[in-house]
């Protein structure tokens, strides 16, 4: 087995999206523009309700699929379908935009914390006009699993025999939530053909003799296994997926995979046929 190491380490770029939410964009700046087959990561975090009252509203997508998990606060979503939602503390939506969506992403909450993290995931070509989908999972369906160190919530892939309660996803994802209780070393396989990254979300974590501060993404290199060491009390998302390995073109919220995919997808925007 080989364990990887960090091939890359970057930090967040401050910004506003939406309607002037602020937020740290992880992956989808200048220093980490994508990561196949991820396009952005983004946190936001603030007990400032100037932070995020504003929301996200309702905006379009299509081509690829869009990640809220939160760990504080609550969200509720609604789109055009009439579909209604409602995300609480723990909880995980996994969007398929598909060949089209519009939706609205906003706060249930006048004051406290909001902290959360949006992830952009591309579709292959094959199924970037799919009809959407949904899936919208309660803090309750996703399974927690103890572990030497602490806990891991296990919300896509698979854990000493546990599974999580994402599915069908194309790029067969793994995505962990890990909790030190204690200090320590949490190990695991990754797919060998696998894009991984480590974000440090709380403290201060050691890949393969890299520290890796609070607010930091550590890309990985390539091997089946990796390893994080961590004082207690600290949280790390850690996040795989297979690469698509297809050309990428993005305008904002539509990703597909030529210029005339893209004008098509503006066209079929302005002319109300995105969602048809």
């Amino acid at each position: 087995m080989t364990t990887r190491t960090v091939a890359r380490l970057a930090k967040g770029m401050p910004t506003q999206d939406g309607a002037g939410v602020s937020l740290s964009r992880i992956i989808g700046n200048p220093y980490l523009q994508r990561l196949d087959p991820f396009l952005m990561l983004d946190e936001f975090k603030s007990d400032d309700p100037n932070d995020y009252i504003a929301g996200f509203p309702s905006h379009p997508h299509r081509g690829f699929e869009t990640v809220t998990y939160l760990i504080e606060g609550s969200v509720r979503h609604r789109d055009h379908m009439g579909s209604e939602g409602y995300l609480g503390p723990g909880s995980i939506q996994w969007m398929t935009a598909g060949r089209g969506i519009i939706h609205e992403e906003m706060p249930q909450q006048e004051n406290g914390l909001l902290w959360g993290f949006q992830l952009w995931v591309n579709l292959p070509a094959k199924d970037k006009m799919i009809d959407p989908r949904y899936q919208d999972i309660p803090a309750s369906d996703v399974p927690e699993v103890d572990v030497p160190v602490g806990k891991v919530r296990v919300l896509a892939g698979s854990l000493k025999g546990v599974t999580g309660p994402v599915s069908g996803v194309a790029t067969q994802p793994r995505f962990f939530d890990v909790r030190w209780e204690q200090a320590g070393e949490f190990e695991h396989d990754l797919p060998a053909e696998h894009t991984g990254f480590i974000y440090a979300y709380k403290g201060e974590l050691n890949v393969a003799g890299q520290v890796i501060r609070e607010g930091e993404v550590a890309v990985l290199s390539e091997g089946d296994s990796v390893s994080i060491s961590a004082q207690a009390h600290s949280g790390a998302l850690l996040i795989a997926g297979q690469p698509l390995k297809e050309p990428i073109v993005q305008y904002g919220p539509f990703v597909m995979n030529t210029p005339q995919e893209i004008e098509q997808a503006i066209r079929d925007y302005q002319s109300g046929r995105l969602v048809s």
